[in-house]
């Protein structure tokens, strides 16, 4: 667990930055037009309350965006590019952003379920408030994110490439670390850190005293040592 240490000793680690967000006037978004387009080109526009289950938006690319309490149920944004937006109160399940590119984006309240994020890049993200299960960000690249009084079930983060990411007042629970590349990485804030599978992948992160005891039947068993009274 790496850390740059300061004059007094203690672990210092670079602060993820966080975007700054300021939105337009909105124009609603047109359902009459036929829902999400793939390579769709949304520019300032609001989604508020809608019903955008099962469409396809791949490939589309959001800027100065809201959406507010839409539900995403399968919906596809693979490859999608969403850039200086707010996502407030989305829900669904099976939602992909696969390969998909968030820059300066706030994500508020979601509840989701399943929804992948795998190979997408994420920069200057702030995750806050919700709940999001199996979170799937297997070699993503995550820089300046930072998960905020959020509930993560069984997120899996194998392969992927974390840095300067902060956990802050998040619960990490049956987390998957494999092959994880860290740097800056703040865990020192999570409320729980439950790790299944990864933990040799912690190299970069930075955990307070209190987490490296729970952690210690895991470190030990990694490395092949047997604790016996």
């Amino acid at each position: 667990m790496a850390a740059k240490r300061g004059a007094a000793g203690a672990a210092k680690v670079r602060k993820a930055r966080r975007p700054e967000i300021r939105l337009p006037p909105l124009t609603p978004f047109d359902e009459d037009g036929g829902g999400l387009e793939p390579d769709g080109d949304y520019d300032g526009v609001s989604f508020t309350d809608l019903d955008l289950a099962g469409q396809q938006g791949r490939g589309a690319r959001f800027l100065d965006c809201a959406l507010d309490g839409c539900a995403l149920d399968e919906t596809s944004l693979t490859n999608a590019r969403v850039i200086d937006s707010v996502l407030t109160g989305i829900r669904g399940v099976g939602t992909s952003l696969a390969g998909a590119s968030l820059r300066d984006v706030e994500l508020v309240d979601a509840r989701l379920g399943g929804v992948q994020l795998h190979g997408a890049v994420l920069e200057r993200v702030v995750i806050r408030g919700g709940k999001i299960d199996y979170l799937n960000l297997r070699e993503a690249r995550l820089k300046d994110v930072v998960f905020e009084g959020c509930v993560l079930a069984e997120p899996d983060f194998g392969g992927a490439s974390l840095e300067r990411v902060e956990f802050v007042d998040c619960a990490l629970k049956g987390a998957d670390f494999s092959g994880v590349r860290m740097r800056d990485v703040d865990l020192r804030r999570a409320t729980t850190l439950e790790i299944t599978r990864g933990v040799e992948s912690l190299a970069g992160a930075v955990i307070s005293p209190s987490q490296l005891f729970d952690l210690a039947p895991l470190l030990a068993a990694q490395v092949g040592l047997r604790v016996e009274g």
